[in-house]
């Protein structure tokens, strides 16, 4: 059974960092691409950050020097660093891993609520 948990949304002050980090179990984690993607109220799901499988990262021009991405093969784990947070990172934020090999896999964690308001 393929599991994605996020962990680490929170309320924080405009200025803040928050550290997301998404656990994932059921999955040879080193071989997929892994990312970020956000969800505003009223607004649709977009990207925010991606990782493949070598280690290169992209990232929305929204973000780019804000926020970090990085993985640890060793503890199926990615992670998000966000800094200087303003209110429109407000959102929920979903881990998402694809598998893009000969054969296509793709899988959604449940999301964390990050709120960055004063």
């Amino acid at each position: 059974q393929v599991q994605l948990v996020e962990s680490g949304g929170d309320l924080v002050q405009p200025g803040g960092s928050l550290r997301l980090s998404c656990a994932a179990t059921g999955i040879t984690f080193r071989i997929y691409n892994m990312g970020w993607y956000r969800q505003a109220p009223g607004k649709q799901r977009e990207l925010v950050a991606t990782i493949t499988r070598a280690g290169s990262a992209n990232y929305a021009d929204s973000v780019k020097g804000r926020f970090t991405i990085s993985r640890d093969n060793a503890k199926n784990t990615l992670y998000l660093q966000m800094n200087s947070l303003q209110p429109e990172d407000t959102a929920v934020y979903y881990c998402n891993a694809l598998l893009d090999l000969g054969v296509t896999r793709n899988y959604w964690g449940q999301g964390t609520q990050v709120t960055v308001s004063s």
